[in-house]
């Protein structure tokens, strides 16, 4: 399963291009599909992203769950409205113009790793984002903090 981690911001060319950050495509490497799987986030303007191999998993749960479960639908659209975004020979892909919109992307893109998935965002916003929840943290220990 793909990890990701670290920040990248990467420039979006005048044909909605973005290089994927190189450590995150190495993530990706040996899966079903050379590229990336997109979609809406239900959190607000940002862009949930992925690899195949996690979008493969979210199917096979349907399988298992009740159709009219809370979790059930959630997945569904989920891969109702995701994209398989393919690289280019650069590690590009072509930024979708209707999901640049939603997250605000214009002319550059922040690639902000969360483990199994990534999200893609405005980088301003990123950056907000993620200074206030380490501003709320409210004197708590995040993973690896030692006593």
């Amino acid at each position: 399963m793909a990890l990701f981690l670290s920040t990248y911001v990467n420039r979006v060319d005048s044909k909605g291009r973005v290089s994927v950050p190189a450590p995150f495509r190495a993530a990706l490497g040996g899966q079903g599909f050379a590229g990336i799987v997109a979609y809406r986030s239900f959190l607000g303007p940002v862009i949930e992203a992925c690899g195949i191999d996690r979008m493969t998993k979210f199917s096979e749960e349907l399988d298992v769950l009740d159709e009219d479960s809370e979790r059930y639908q959630f997945i569904g659209s989920v891969l109702a409205d995701a994209r398989q975004l393919a690289f280019d020979g650069e590690g590009r892909i072509m930024l979708p113009p209707d999901l640049a919109e939603y997250a605000g992307i214009t002319s550059e893109a922040a690639f902000l790793g969360q483990g199994k998935f990534f999200q893609i965002r405005e980088p301003a916003a990123a950056r907000a984002h993620v200074e206030a929840t380490l501003a709320n943290r409210k004197g708590g220990r995040g993973p690896g903090a030692t006593p």
